[in-house]
């Protein structure tokens, strides 16, 4: 009897940004407010986070530049992995994120913007020892998005958008390391297995997004906006091994050092969704200086049920391969949802300040959570400043803290125990320019 494996999915511990994978935060004004950033959104990024409201923006073309730093701390784990005692921490990433926003001149009732984002993805690793490596030695995904949208005025008080999300994603797969597998050989604690994998896949996919937004009164704005689910089916190759490790009789194996359990080398695939995204949001200015904005948005993560690698028809893995590799593996994940407040106060035509507060919810269960993503509720806290350099440029500089919960696995999960101290922190800078 095969001793089931747990396995690195391929979007394992990527962004803690927000719930999952996603990353909210693709400009200045976002990361300042704390992505409360839709019935208020005002600028070039408009394109991105409201499209709906690029139709009440002023007559001319806007453009805007960012660039995002990410550090993610260091996640220790303390407990036990399949019945094993295990104490283990990844190891701190760092990441840098272009996006760009466009919004063209109006025509008539229409207008036209672009948007280039990385709106999920990154990287998790762990340090060498214990089950996390044969877990998640390495995991790279890149996520890129193209989103060409367009408004149209129905009048000066309600407005409409549509666009298509055009996605490329790549990852990068790797884990390694030594497993206690009951092969039937009567071992006493199982026979030590080095276990080995190696894939690269990429993906194109499309999908929508649309937005509306009503203004009541010309300092009162109701939005509502949503991102349609892009399944990311990640397609490549794989090499993967497995053999007896080189002190398997230390352990009381019976099989010869080096015997060969099974390997493959070929094609390979997954898929996980980007999940789709609504989001509420009403944003009230007072005293035509400061403008508070509430946001209520779902991450539809209740899709993804199963991490479910795939090979060709009639590929051969073996026994070992297949319990580790191959066969499905329960997520289950649910639904989450975020709620956050923003706040922006325009002093004079020359500085801007803005704050913001989100809690997140995390869609992971705590029965099917792993080294893969540790993902925990959090609260983020956010402060930006703006600087009008002319009418026409500006340039903004804005932090995020994003402070995850520590979370105990529970139920039948083969990693018994707790995460802890997982945190991230942004910096995003940007240029506004208006022609």
């Amino acid at each position: 009897m095969i001793k089931k494996l747990g396995l690195l999915s391929l979007v394992a511990a990527t962004s803690l940004m927000a719930s999952g994978w996603r990353i909210p935060e693709q400009s200045v004004n976002a990361t300042a407010l704390a992505g409360a950033y839709v019935a208020n959104a005002s600028g070039a990024d408009a394109a991105y986070y409201n499209p709906a409201n690029m139709a009440f923006m002023d007559q001319g073309s806007y453009f805007e530049g960012d660039l995002t730093y990410i550090q993610l701390a260091s996640i220790d784990f303390e407990g036990t992995y399949a019945g094993f005692p295990d104490k283990s921490s990844s190891k701190k990433e760092h990441f840098i994120l272009p996006a760009l926003h466009y919004v063209g001149e109006a025509y008539g009732n229409y207008r036209f913007g672009i948007s280039l984002t990385v709106p999920g993805g990154l990287s998790k690793r762990w340090e060498d020892g214990g089950a996390s490596t044969l877990i998640s030695e390495e995991f790279t995904l890149e996520i890129f998005e193209l989103n060409p949208v367009v408004s149209y005025k129905v009048n000066e008080k309600f407005a409409i958008a549509a666009g298509l999300r055009f996605v490329y994603s790549s990852g990068k797969v790797k884990s390694s390391g030594t497993a206690l597998i009951d092969l039937g050989t009567g071992a006493p604690v199982g026979e030590a297995v080095d276990l080995n994998r190696d894939m690269k896949g990429d993906d194109i996919a499309v999908g929508v997004n649309v937005a509306v937004s009503y203004k009541p009164m010309s300092n009162w704005t109701l939005s509502a906006t949503y991102r349609s689910k892009v399944d990311l089916e990640e397609k490549g190759d794989a090499t993967l091994s497995a053999e007896i490790n080189a002190n398997n009789a230390l352990v009381g194996g019976t099989l010869p050092a080096g015997t060969p359990l099974g390997s493959y080398s070929g094609e390979a695939g997954v898929m996980v969704p980007l999940p789709a995204v609504m989001a509420l949001a009403t944003a009230y200015t007072f005293n035509n200086s400061t403008t508070v904005e509430l946001e209520f948005d779902r991450s539809f993560w209740g899709d993804y049920n199963a991490l479910d690698f795939t090979y060709p028809q009639g590929a051969v893995l073996g026994p070992v391969l297949t319990g580790a590799y191959d066969d499905a593996k329960a997520r289950n994940w649910n639904h989450a949802n975020a709620y956050r407040i923003g706040v922006t106060h325009v002093f004079n035509n020359t500085w801007t300040v803005m704050a913001g507060f989100a809690y997140d919810e995390t869609g992971a269960p705590t029965d099917t959570i792993s080294y893969e993503l540790p993902d925990s509720d959090a609260k983020l806290y956010s402060l930006g400043l703006k600087y009008a350099y002319s009418k026409q440029m500006s340039i903004g500089i804005a932090g995020l803290y994003d402070d995850k919960e520590e979370v105990t696995t529970s139920g039948s999960n083969e990693a018994q125990g707790t995460f802890s101290n997982a945190a991230a922190y942004l910096l995003t800078i940007g240029v506004d320019y208006r022609f």
